[in-house]
């Protein structure tokens, strides 16, 4: 049995600035990730972040994971690193099993945070396995990371920030983009891509969807169909369009696998993407010693992962008996970037889903 005081479940925004102040606490931790690389939706991400300059405004995705990656290396001492490491399991007594290296280890933990993000959600149509259809998060990863373009024409479905976002990506790189697909009336995400993506000649459709793929080997074409006030299909409206890839940005659902196996208390809510922890103020859940942030503990920007992140790290560090020597401060000071980042009408989502989760009393 391997013993660590404190272990992160992923190495995404939210894991990575856990580790970080969890190491500028002096506490030591293990940061787990199933992946090669550390990093998570950052690596993929190229577009420059809104926000304020707390939240890294007008630096690209990437090299915010660079600049978190370094100054994990600073802290070496600390921060012990395990990637091409998968959790398998979670259990009562704090015990986490690690596949790795074609090894099966058993870590046990005092104190645990969970940040493994999400999956992206999937759209149940006709022949929606054929080879071309990706999730938004696959093309990303395609383009961003390895430098492959999914396809010659592309439809995107999903007309949020990132379907509109990696629309645009798609353009940079070449792409045709033919048209944007939106199932609701209204564009999902911010205008400013919107627009921008609009003087480039790319067409959104809102009240619109994908009803089947058709191709034999792979797609070659799609047929869509508008869609009236209440979501049903109106007859003869289908349109075909000729492409070779389809990516699909309809969302995305909280990894919360391994707090299931714990016994968290949870619940559904569909305005933070589906079944997610119920927490107190600082992202302890229902277990104590066990806290999740990121879209693990409700799916929000990657900005608000950020914050999260670093709360859930002083948290855990302080139940540890390693309090930060500013955690008041900084505490206090999240929690305000927060509040400020799920203002506006783009917060309104998140705001009612978290009055509809509710919150746990403060553990002390």
């Amino acid at each position: 049995m391997i013993k660590r005081a404190l272990v992160v479940i992923g190495g995404g925004p939210a894991g990575l600035c856990a580790a970080k102040i969890a190491a500028e606490a002096g506490q030591p931790v293990l940061l787990i990730d199933r992946n090669p690389y550390l990093g998570g939706q950052l690596i993929k991400q190229t577009h420059m972040f809104f926000g304020s300059e707390k939240q890294y405004a007008k630096t690209r995705g990437f090299q915010i994971a660079r600049n978190f990656l370094a100054e994990l290396e600073q802290a070496s001492q600390l921060v012990e690193i395990w990637t091409d490491a998968t959790v398998v399991g979670l259990y009562p007594d704090f015990v986490v099993t690690v596949y790795r290296h074609n090894q099966y280890l058993k870590v046990q933990a005092e104190a645990i945070i969970v940040a493994t993000g999400a999956s992206e959600k999937v759209l149940a149509f006709e022949n929606n396995d054929l080879p071309g259809i990706y999730g938004a998060g696959a093309v990303q990863t395609l383009m961003n990371v390895y430098g492959v373009k999914p396809g010659h024409q592309v439809v995107m479905v999903g007309s949020g920030n990132i379907g509109l976002i990696v629309s645009y990506q798609l353009l940079q790189a070449g792409v045709e983009v033919v048209c944007i697909l939106e199932a609701a009336p209204t564009i999902g995400g911010y205008k400013v891509h919107a627009s921008k993506l609009r003087r480039l000649g790319v067409e959104i459709y809102t009240s619109r969807t994908i009803k089947k793929a058709l191709g034999k080997e792979a797609v070659e074409k799609i047929i869509t169909v508008a869609l009236d006030e209440k979501w049903q299909e109106i007859p003869g409206s289908e349109r075909e369009f000729a492409v070779d890839a389809v990516c699909i940005a309809v969302g995305l659902t909280p990894l919360t696998n391994v707090l299931g196996m714990m016994g968290v208390k949870m619940k559904y809510v569909s305005e933070l993407g589906g079944l997610v922890p119920m927490t107190n103020d600082y992202y302890e859940t229902s277990i104590p010693h066990l806290f999740v942030c990121g879209d693990a503990a409700g799916i929000e920007e990657a900005s608000s992962a950020i914050v999260e992140g670093n709360l859930a790290g002083l948290a855990a560090c302080y139940k540890l008996g390693k309090s930060h020597p500013h955690h008041q401060k900084l505490v206090a000071d999240y929690q305000e970037q927060l509040r400020i980042l799920r203002e506006g009408p783009f917060g309104v989502k998140i705001r009612q889903g978290l009055a509809k989760l509710g919150g746990l009393e403060d553990v002390k």
